[in-house]
């Protein structure tokens, strides 16, 4: 044997090492790839079910976005109606004072016309009683002529300023 190779002892090596290699791979390789194939499934149906979460959150936000968009547009009508009906009920309350303060003019012009006749007839009536009296004073003194104490009283002087 040159170099004191012993061609039986490589053979045993490399038996040895196939056999230790096999037992490893049983043992330890195959159980650890399996883990591995295994936790990648888990990780990666994780991240399925994140992902489809995700969608289905991204989905509900543009349901609400579009309520939420729909609701706003409503709150804006009902504003609007809200503001319309306070203009309608101002412009009625508003045609119901003007209503109102014509029919109170009204009354208050008839009240002044009304009075105003009155005061005519009662100042028309003591003209005729002072009138009255007058003539009867004229009519009734004694001892003076009812022509001379007007022509006296016509000229201004009247007869009993004079005496």
């Amino acid at each position: 044997m040159p170099l004191n190779i012993d061609w039986q002892q490589i053979l045993l090596h490399w038996m040895n090492l196939a056999i230790l290699t096999g037992g490893l791979y049983i043992l330890l390789y195959k159980p650890v790839k399996e883990f591995m194939a295994k936790r990648e499934r888990h990780y990666r149906e994780l991240d399925e079910q994140a992902s489809a979460k995700l969608e289905e959150a991204e989905q509900i936000r543009l349901k609400y976005q579009v309520k939420l968009d729909g609701a706003e547009e409503e709150v804006h009508q009902a504003r609007l109606k809200a503001q319309q009906d306070v203009a309608k009920s101002v412009q009625d309350q508003l045609d119901q004072a003007r209503v109102q303060a014509r029919q109170i003019v009204a009354k208050a012009q008839a009240e002044a016309e009304s009075s105003r006749e009155r005061l005519r007839r009662e100042s028309q009536r003591e003209l005729r009683e002072m009138a009255a009296k007058a003539a009867r004073k004229l009519a009734f003194r004694q001892g003076a002529d009812p022509f001379d104490q007007f022509l006296d009283l016509a000229e201004g002087g009247g007869a009993d300023e004079k005496r």
